[in-house]
């Protein structure tokens, strides 16, 4: 199940890297790179730093042409897109968790500790979008937006909570998946959004 969402979910962000490039006028070179950092950014910087070796893209030519296909495709239909918003937004909150599940259990099956397998799902989960928006040179919208980076914390720590629990591992992504798009989805239609930090004074 995490593969076939795996595969929407590189889909879905290579296009909303491709309309991201668009909104700063890229041509068709920079929409297809920011559609490929957007689509494979975050695990490829999860694998780097876990070590984890090869690289997945790397031994999936496919998902290349995938991402790269789907951010050129979307030049053309761009103009319908918004037709589609809602759609996206459920889309794009399956990728979220099935990053961020994919880098829990990466980091799991290397051994590594607790709090670092929270953290390279999050890492899975959100930089690919963080870069898109740097290169865009935006402030990231997963950290001011609804909840979106806090999600997926949540679904990490329910997915290895669960495991620690003894809950059979298929059952366990079943429900932290459940869990976990049921949040974004409700933080979506409520706009639940978690408290800001704003400091304007000056030290000059």
């Amino acid at each position: 199940m995490l593969i076939v969402v795996y595969l929407i979910a590189i889909t879905v962000e290579a296009m909303s890297g491709a309309l991201a490039a668009g909104r700063r006028n890229m041509d068709i070179f920079g929409v297809a790179v920011i559609a490929f950092v957007t689509a494979l950014g975050g695990g490829t910087i999860r694998d780097l730093i876990l070590g984890h070796f090869p690289i997945r893209w790397t031994q999936h030519p496919e998902y290349i042409v995938l991402v790269i296909s789907a951010g050129l495709l979307t030049t053309v239909i761009a103009r319908y897109m918004h037709h589609l918003k809602r759609v996206f937004l459920v889309l794009d909150a399956m990728g979220l968790i099935a990053f961020s599940l994919i880098g829990c259990s990466v980091a799991l099956a290397m051994d590594y500790s607790i709090i670092v397998a929270i953290m390279a799902g999050m890492m899975t989960g959100i930089c690919g979008g963080m870069l898109r928006d740097v290169l865009c040179n935006q402030v990231p919208l997963v950290l001011r937006r609804e909840l979106y980076a806090s999600v997926s914390l949540v679904v990490c720590v329910l997915f290895i909570g669960l495991r620690e629990l003894g809950i059979d591992t298929d059952l366990n992504t079943a429900l932290s998946f459940a869990g976990g798009l049921t949040l974004r989805l409700l933080a979506i239609w409520g706009g639940w959004k978690l408290p800001t930090f704003s400091y304007q004074q000056r030290w000059d």
